[in-house]
């Protein structure tokens, strides 16, 4: 079984889906979730992943350069010996030493096709360029911003949306299926 530390900064939704799929779906007994880690300590995922039995460890990044931060982080979560590092929503760009010491295992959720699209408010794009689907891409992180090897994208419907909130809901629907489907690929080595 792989191990993988979910990465958040908000509300943690992704992270939910994923850690249900590990405990009672499609990645039982393939992916086991050891920690929950925040650059944001009152991250509300923190406590739903503390509600689930999860372990949780958050340093704030307030104020710190990427470098010295994700010093702290790699001192922090290498006891775990992580397979992969899964963000699911964290809002901070890691530092390319980071990157390097994970080549190859970080994973990350984009609310675009990556190719059309980086950075933030994807589905806000998606809106206001008034879009009849966007897609939502999984890949693997490297220096660049939203640039990694994309491991899969997925179709996310936009006919009839009258709101930005309409395409985040239907966009967030995707994401929580798709991330774990994913994941259940690049473990299972189909990627």
């Amino acid at each position: 079984m792989k191990k993988g530390i979910i990465f958040i900064s908000g509300r943690g939704s992704n992270m939910e889906s994923i850690l249900k799929e590990s405990r009672n779906g499609i990645l039982k007994g393939l992916l086991e979730i050891p920690l929950v880690f925040s650059n944001n300590p009152q991250a509300p995922g923190l406590k739903i992943a503390e509600e689930n039995g999860i372990k949780t460890a958050a340093i704030s990044s307030r104020g710190k350069s990427r470098e010295i931060f994700d010093k702290e982080v790699i001192q922090e979560i290498e006891k775990y010996l992580p397979d992969y590092i899964i963000l699911a929503g964290y809002m901070r760009i890691l530092s390319p030493e980071f990157i390097r010491k994970y080549q190859g295992k970080i994973i990350n959720i984009h609310p675009a096709d990556t190719r059309l699209h980086q950075g933030l408010n994807g589905y806000k794009w998606a809106f206001e360029n008034g879009l009849p689907e966007t897609k939502i891409t999984v890949h693997f992180v490297d220096e660049g911003l939203d640039t990694g090897e994309i491991i899969g994208l997925e179709k996310v419907d936009l006919s009839g949306v009258e709101s930005l909130e309409e395409v985040e809901k239907r966009g967030l629907a995707t994401e929580h299926r798709f991330y774990p489907e994913m994941l259940k690929k690049i473990i299972t080595n189909q990627s």
